[in-house]
C-alpha cells in the first residue's frame, strides 16, 4: 500500500526536477515564480510522505529538495541587472 503514494509522486517530481531546471536555465526572468512553484511541488511530497511514510519516497523528496536549494541558492547569488534609463536629448 506505501507504493502507491510513491508511484503516484515519482514521475511528477522528478518532471519538476528536470523541466525546472530547463526552464531556471533557460528564463533567467522567471525563475522567482518557478521557484515557487518548485517549492510548492516539493510541499506536496513532503505532505504525502507524512501521511505515508516511506524510505523511497524520503530519497526522492531529498533529491528534489537539493536541486531547489542549489537552485534558490544561485538565484540569490546572481546578481539583478539594473535597468539604464537612456537620456533623450
Amino acid at each position: 500500500m506505501s507504493q502507491d503514494l510513491l508511484n503516484a509522486l515519482a514521475l511528477p517530481m522528478l518532471f519538476s526536477i528536470l523541466a525546472g531546471l530547463y526552464g531556471y536555465l533557460r528564463f533567467p526572468g522567471r525563475r522567482p515564480a518557478l521557484l515557487l512553484n518548485l517549492l510548492l511541488i516539493l510541499l506536496v511530497g513532503a505532505g504525502g510522505h507524512w501521511y505515508q511514510p516511506d524510505t523511497a519516497l524520503f530519497n526522492l523528496l531529498l533529491i528534489h529538495s537539493t536541486a531547489v536549494f542549489f537552485m534558490l541558492l544561485h538565484h540569490v547569488q546572481t546578481p539583478m541587472p539594473v535597468a539604464e534609463r537612456i537620456e533623450r536629448p
